[in-house]
């Protein structure tokens, strides 16, 4: 027994003993007994995660920047619009002149047989009666509301307008401007930005029934549609549906490449998160509404459901129903594909299951559905864009530039009303690219195998009273060359200069002018001394007329009698004159200037006969009329500078002597297809026919016309056989052939009877004898039959009416 108690305590004691080990050290212990490359395996995989944790945060930080900067800053390009001036229609005026269905169909305007319930933005258009509903426009100086009018007509004649139902007498209404172009950005795209404000409801729950029925509740990507799109294209065998959110759709147009692989569809759903945590639903609907793409217009893809709605359905977002809400949302699978342009029967398909999917998801009731699904496609009518403005656009960039950059032309929306008039550019284009091809035709060694070496010209058109460019037509072909030769050109002017050298002798100086329209001048031959030599000018038929009358002279162009007049006046007198009526290319004074061997520019020619045309006064040119920003802040507006150059009197008598060119000279196959009404004009044609003019004017239009070739070289014909049919062509669709008003003779003018072949004023028993127009106080002295007594008595109270004259007026 003692000997086991004596064990037991030794076994306690030795127990007791022992030193406890720390779990510190037990791990070394234990990592002493693992193997080196495992030790190294650990080490290695705790760095990578590290690193890999380190460049995934990095990445999600760099791809929330790019989130922020694109939402931030300026997320969408938008390109500034330029539109014509409005269209007016009033009583009296031709509706083919307007070209008034044609003006509401390229508005978008739809043809309705529905006269119970017509919809702004809709007509009827039956015999002798046209109805239209006329939409609400915003407009910085010529804002209209939306009003239903009914105009009735007696054969193409407006005879009145009315409005409906109420049948009050209107006496006037503006039409909206059309758009007939924008300055766009790289990326050709065109939207009209949106706020949920101005969309329906029902649009916003069309596209998310169809695109994304969770977007209010999921956080950017949706894992239950992911899996649902999985299965649907394992059963299909291909990729036959999507799985993308809204937000991944929207993140994919922002910031992504097209291109289908697995890494962008990581980083799209990474960017699809975080737009989420930074934005809320609104901002991100609002995003994907003007940023979806729905297809194209020619050259030009459309964005966002505000311009998809101009286009498809010619009104704004706020005015559409319910089947249209669902038509636009049906096409965003396949802007191009499903088209309905292209395809109606598959849009219709895909609108109808888009209006199923609203109603089975609670957004639209069973009423609702059947009555959207019985409704057909109702489209607004595309009319391609023929180009014809082109060579406007670029001189109104070009005069924006200016102030305002490419950038801002390109992405910030603004909205530039122009003066261009729609009809008369369209006329304009046609008239000048038939002319020119009809004279190629009538003379086939003008006809070039190369375009770039063809047969060029030009058209400008312009109200004289305002100086608002109406027209412009730089080039027989925008698509050849964007050279404007109707601004950037300066060619010689030839015969159309004249005018200015007849101004300057009729004007006053120090109280008479130097010759009157009863005048005679001298078509001998004549020789001026030059430091280049004498210089012999000739009459284009190379013969001399002796004794001519001062309207004679002009009529017939002849050179020697109007070179001897500048002379006689001086050169420098005429230069004055041209530069005050608007010429600002250098003017050398040499002789030759009074028979245009200047080179000026087509839109100064315009301006100058502009000016006679208003009387004396110069107008600046004009092709804004107004100019707003996004938000509708005018930015420009027009302002009307004008200037007294010429004495109405004297532009008046200038008008006369073009007006007799027109009836009786080389101008008067102007009424060769029975254009009827004032027209004062003047052909021009240089040495060797390499440049022919011809300008003219009306009481309300000026227009010019040049015809030649870019590298100087004979054409072969006048003027008046190869400029003038074209301005003769454009100014007869203008008005119709019946030119309204008349050239209004002023105070300072008085007409007085004449016997031709002297010149002298014309009594009771004078044989021969026409009425002419003389400034107050110039009338001849010389009497027909000649009583010297008379003329001593006419002359007495000639001075007296003279001194009269003055003191009213000085």
């Amino acid at each position: 027994m003692a000997k086991a108690r004596t064990r037991k305590t030794s076994t306690r004691r030795n127990t007791g003993s022992r030193k406890k080990t720390s779990p510190a050290r037990r791990r070394r212990s234990s990592r002493k007994g693992l193997p080196p490359w495992l030790r190294f395996l650990g080490l290695a995989l705790a760095l990578v995660a590290f690193v890999g944790g380190f460049v995934a945060a990095s990445y999600v930080v760099r791809l929330d920047r790019v989130v922020v900067a694109k939402f931030a800053g300026k997320p969408f390009r938008v390109p500034s619009r330029v539109f014509s001036a409005p269209t007016i229609v009033y009583p009296g005026l031709d509706q083919h002149l307007v070209d008034l269905r044609g003006t509401l169909v390229r508005l978008g305007y739809r043809e309705s047989s529905d006269t119970k319930n017509l919809a702004p933005g809709r007509f009827v258009w039956s015999s002798g009666r046209v109805r239209v509903h006329l939409r609400a426009f915003e407009h910085p100086t010529r804002r209209e509301p939306a009003r239903d009018v009914v105009f009735r007509l007696s054969g193409n004649i407006i005879e009145e307008i009315r409005e409906f139902p109420g049948g009050r007498e209107v006496g006037a209404v503006q039409i909206e401007p059309e758009q007939i172009g924008a300055y766009y950005g790289p990326n050709r795209e065109q939207r009209d930005l949106v706020t949920l404000d101005e969309v329906p409801d029902h649009l916003i729950d069309a596209v998310l029934a169809v695109e994304d029925q969770r977007f209010q509740s999921h956080p950017g990507i949706d894992l239950r549609r992911i899996g649902g799109a999985m299965l649907a294209n394992l059963r299909a065998g291909r990729v036959a549906q999507g799985g993308s959110t809204l937000t991944q759709q929207l993140v994919k147009n922002f910031f992504l490449t097209p291109e289908r692989t697995l890494k962008r569809k990581m980083q799209e759903a990474v960017m699809a998160l975080l737009v989420e945590v930074r934005y809320d639903k609104a901002a991100i609907l609002t995003a994907y509404l003007n940023e979806i793409y729905f297809g194209q217009r020619g050259p030009t893809a459309i964005h966002g459901v505000g311009e998809a709605t101009r286009l498809y359905f010619g009104k704004k977002p706020r005015e559409l129903q319910v089947e249209e809400s669902a038509l636009l949302a049906a096409i965003i699978q396949s802007p191009n594909g499903l088209s309905p342009h292209r395809g109606s029967e598959r849009a219709l398909k895909r609108r109808n299951l888009v209006l199923e999917l609203m109603h089975e998801q609670g957004r639209i009731d069973a009423a609702t559905l059947e009555r959207s699904r019985a409704i057909g496609l109702h489209l607004a009518s595309i009319s391609p864009d023929p180009g014809d403005a082109r060579y406007f656009l670029d001189l109104l960039r070009r005069q924006l530039a200016e102030g305002y950059d490419s950038e801002v032309l390109t992405s910030d929306g603004l909205q530039i009303y122009s003066t261009l008039d729609r009809r008369l550019q369209r006329i304009a284009a046609n008239s000048l690219r038939g002319g020119i091809e009809q004279l190629e035709k009538r003379y086939p060694k003008l006809k070039r195998d190369d375009p770039a070496k063809a047969v060029q010209g030009c058209l400008v058109a312009m109200r004289p009273q305002t100086g608002e460019l109406l027209a412009l037509v730089g080039g027989r072909s925008y698509g050849v060359s964007q050279f404007d030769r109707c601004t950037q050109a300066r060619r010689p002017t030839g015969s159309v200069f004249k005018p200015f050298v007849y101004i300057a002798a009729l004007e006053p100086v120090r109280g008479r002018p130097a010759i009157t329209l009863a005048d005679f001048l001298d078509d001998s031959p004549l020789e001026i001394s030059t430091s280049q030599g004498a210089w012999r000018p000739e009459n284009y038929d190379r013969k001399f007329n002796g004794r001519v009358h001062v309207r004679e002279a002009i009529e017939r162009s002849l050179n020697v009698a109007t070179a001897r007049l500048a002379n006689d006046i001086g050169i420098a007198r005429v230069a004055d004159v041209a530069r005050r009526l608007g010429i600002e290319s250098r003017l050398p004074l040499v002789p030759s200037l009074s028979l245009g061997t200047a080179d000026v520019s087509p839109i100064e020619i315009a301006r100058a006969y502009a000016t006679i045309a208003s009387g004396g006064i110069r107008p600046e040119t004009q092709t804004i009329e107004d100019l707003v920003d996004a938000s509708g802040q005018t930015l420009e507006r027009r302002r009307l500078h004008f200037e007294r150059v010429l004495a109405p009197g004297t532009a008046f008598l200038a008008t006369s002597l073009l007006a007799g060119v027109a009836d009786r000279g080389t101008a008067k196959g102007v009424r060769g297809t029975g254009l009827r009404g004032p027209i004062a004009a003047k052909t021009g044609t240089t040495d060797g026919e390499r440049d022919l003019w011809f300008v003219g004017f009306t009481p309300e239009l000026v227009a010019v016309v040049w015809i030649g070739f870019d590298e100087p070289e004979s054409v072969g014909v006048p003027s008046s056989v190869g400029a003038l049919p074209i301005w003769r062509k454009f100014v007869k669709e203008a008005t119709g052939g019946r030119i309204r008003g008349a050239f209004m003779r002023p105070k300072d003018v008085e007409s007085v009877e004449i016997e031709p072949s002297t010149g002298a004023r014309a009594l009771p028993g004078c044989p021969t004898h026409h009425p002419e127009y003389f400034l107050a106080g110039t009338a001849p002295e010389q009497t027909c039959p000649d009583r010297p007594e008379r003329r001593r008595r006419h002359r007495e109270e000639t001075e007296r009416g003279f001194m009269k004259w003055l003191r009213r007026n000085f």
